[in-house]
């Protein structure tokens, strides 16, 4: 954007000799500090409604103001120019970035040491000043400050020692501020860090949610459904007063959250937050996760039944007869025992969901809901016992409600094998298997809920009730909709949960999308032999050969950091890459880079390095790029879109998924204008 607005200037000085609008004044004096020491300020009486820039703004920014001081052999700078006004930190619509600037005044300054009596400092300002509506071309106001020293000044001590605490603190900014320029990740790094920090999606929300949904299945359970009335009469019996009763109901449902969360809090301390991190991508534990999610839906299905050791259930029901509020705890924990044949399923469930999400605490959350949802009945109807008679019977369809989610239990295990499979490059668990595994799940589903396929536990099934035949249509739908998959249908509502488009072996609808028109022998690429590019698109898969074309072709780049087992990268390239309007500039503008770093194929050796940024060694295509990522773009999310120039320069600010069509052509278009501008500008000024 900086360019742009150079460009613009260039315009307007040989279009327009009559602009004399000069909002912005500057006064340059010097004060004597102490000894040889001398102080200059440069001061700037700036305009209402108008405002000019830091000196540490990023690069794609406007022109930052600087100062350029002539040598001499009559005085030496002492540091940097300090800043002392208060700036304004702020999002400019103009340059789409947050800026640093000055409203109304700015004051710097700059230490030197004369090396004779007097000096004369002789220098420049560059400074650009822009208000809501437009900003000036950059201006240059050079000054001439004559500086003697007549006297040594005496200094108090309370005033000296101020002025060397004044010193030291404004080092330490501008050291800080130059060691962030310095790193790798551009002077665009401030802002970068607080921008993804304020978007970075926080995935803790639904987790509390799949846990939530979690605890009220559990409640539907036929070892948990059952108790509800149990429970209740228990307290309504056992309470003097009714007060009393809702207290110890209240301190029931706290217990039975305290459990719950207890458990996911000791599962995030024995794997730790890299721990968990890591799980999402590492093979042994997707596959372990694919077995474990099997042995909960063959539980459900009747062949056998996960129970605790019975010592430990006869131990927590002998504490619980002891009365009191720790007694009543010793009741809850009898019920997570005696209900774990149930439970257990579901809560290895959301705990493996959890853990896969990378976040230290997601295990709590996932616990906390669970627990909520399941401590609320028991709460709610303890206080309010009338409510009980409104609950259907216990019988036959509790069992249902476990055989139901059995089969949903093996529909999620697939997942984890795709992942397993993609992550390391097994080819053999294709699209169109996987949407024939769900075909049959689904339908083998549907048949169940309409009484077709009995389980030696299933009660017999008189008639069929309205809730079964309606979710027998829902499920019968859902089968239909997904055939047409088997022959490359995209599927929206569940491309993020299926193996990638270019897996699937006969695919009638990608091959309508055509190619792109200055696509490159694909078979050429680095890397063309592990991955395969979404839509046909011609794309490259390793950072420095993708900006060589990009160079050679004079075209900018996006670099789409992506993952074997990123659901919302599936998404994008399904829902939102898939689109004309989004596809034609992917085909045609852009020079594509997709980067994956849950990769595990591991690099050559003689491209192995140890890190300086995680001090670990990189020793495979996924760690290569994921340590990129984190290095120059500050973020470890996925899917993370950047658009740079053929320099590898951003032009815009980089995004995450976005499932809006219109927002995601708009962010190309501005990359594109922005790539464009600069061309012009290079042009107007080789």
């Amino acid at each position: 954007m900086k360019k742009i607005f150079l460009f613009l200037s260039l315009l307007l000085c040989f279009c327009s000799e009559a602009q004399i609008e000069k909002p912005v004044k500057w006064s340059f004096k010097a004060k004597p500090i102490t000894g040889q020491e001398v102080m200059l300020t440069f001061s700037a009486n700036i305009d209402k409604h108008w405002h000019i820039y830091s000196q540490h703004i990023s690069d794609g920014g406007p022109v930052p103001t600087s100062f350029n001081i002539s040598p001499s052999p009559t005085f030496e700078l002492i540091g940097k120019v300090i800043e002392e006004s208060k700036v304004i930190k702020a999002y400019d619509q103009s340059f789409s970035m947050d800026l640093l600037w000055f409203e109304h005044t700015a004051k710097f300054s700059q230490k030197i040491k004369l090396k004779e009596n007097k000096a004369l400092v002789k220098g420049s300002v560059e400074f650009m000043v822009c208000n809501d509506v437009q900003c000036l071309p950059p201006d240059q106001v050079a000054f001439e400050i004559p500086v003697k020293i007549t006297a040594k000044i005496p200094l108090q001590k309370n005033t000296a020692l101020a002025l060397k605490t004044t010193d030291t603190l404004v080092e330490q900014v501008q050291n800080q501020v130059t060691n962030i320029q310095d790193t790798s990740a551009s002077k665009s790094t401030v802002t970068t860090i607080s921008v993804e920090k304020a978007t970075e999606p926080k995935p803790l929300w639904l987790t509390f949610l799949a846990g939530l949904l979690g605890g009220f299945a559990a409640i539907l359970m036929p070892c948990i459904f059952p108790m509800l009335p149990m429970t209740v009469s228990f307290f309504t019996k056992r309470a003097g007063t009714k007060t009393e009763g809702i207290t110890k109901s209240l301190v029931y449902g706290l217990s039975i959250i305290v459990i719950y969360v207890s458990l996911g809090l000791l599962i995030t301390i024995f794997f730790g937050a890299d721990a968990l991190n890591d799980l999402s991508t590492n093979g042994i534990f997707n596959f372990a996760f694919f077995i474990l999610l099997l042995v909960f839906a063959a539980s459900f299905f009747g062949a056998f039944e996960i129970m605790l050791p019975a010592s430990w259930l006869n131990a927590s029901d002998s504490k619980a007869d002891k009365g009191g509020y720790l007694g009543i705890f010793f009741m809850a924990t009898t019920l997570a025992l005696v209900s774990f044949s149930c439970t257990g399923p579901i809560i290895g469930t959301l705990l493996v969901q959890a853990a896969t999400m990378g976040q230290i605490l997601g295990p709590a959350i996932g616990m906390f809901g669970f627990a909520l949802a399941l401590a609320l009945p028991f709460t709610l109807f303890s206080m309010f016992p009338s409510w009980l008679n409104a609950l259907p019977k216990s019988g036959g369809w509790l069992n249902s409600v476990k055989v139901v989610l059995g089969f949903l239990e093996v529909a999620l295990a697939l997942k984890f094998l795709s992942n397993v499979d993609l992550a390391y490059h097994w080819q053999w668990f294709d699209r169109e298997i996987f949407l024939a595994l769900w075909i049959v799940i689904f339908g083998l589903l549907t048949l169940y809920l309409l009484g077709k396929v009995k389980f030696s536990h299933d009660s017999p099934l008189a008639y069929l009730s309205t809730s079964r035949l309606f979710m027998s249509i829902v499920t019968a739908a859902f089968t239909v909709y997904m055939i047409p998959g088997l022959w490359g249908a995209p599927l929206d509502a569940i491309a993020a949960f299926l193996p990638p488009q270019h897996t699937q072996d006969f695919d009638l609808y990608t091959s309508r999308l055509g190619t792109n028109s200055s696509k490159t022998s694909e078979n050429t690429h680095k890397y063309a032999d592990i991955f395969h590019a979404p839509l046909n698109l011609d794309t490259f898969f390793d950072y420095e050969e993708g900006i060589a074309f990009a160079k050679k072709q004079h075209k900018p780049v996006m670099i789409d950091f992506t993952g074997h087992a990123c659901v919302n990268c599936r998404k994008m390239e399904a829902t939102v890459w898939s689109k004309p309007e989004v596809l034609k500039y992917l085909q045609n503008d852009y020079v594509l880079i997709q980067l994956y770093v849950d990769d595990k194929t591991e690099l050559p050796s003689q491209e192995q390095y140890l890190s300086d940024y995680s001090q670990k060694k990189i020793t495979t295509i996924g760690k290569k790029w994921s340590e990129m990522q984190a290095k120059r773009f500050n973020t470890n999310s996925q899917p993370y879109y950047v658009l740079l120039d053929s320099d590898g320069k951003e032009l815009v600010k980089p995004q995450g998924a976005n499932y809006e069509v219109n927002n995601f052509v708009q962010f190309l278009e501005s990359g594109l204008k922005a790539f464009t501008s600069l061309k012009i500008f290079h042009s107007a000024t080789n």
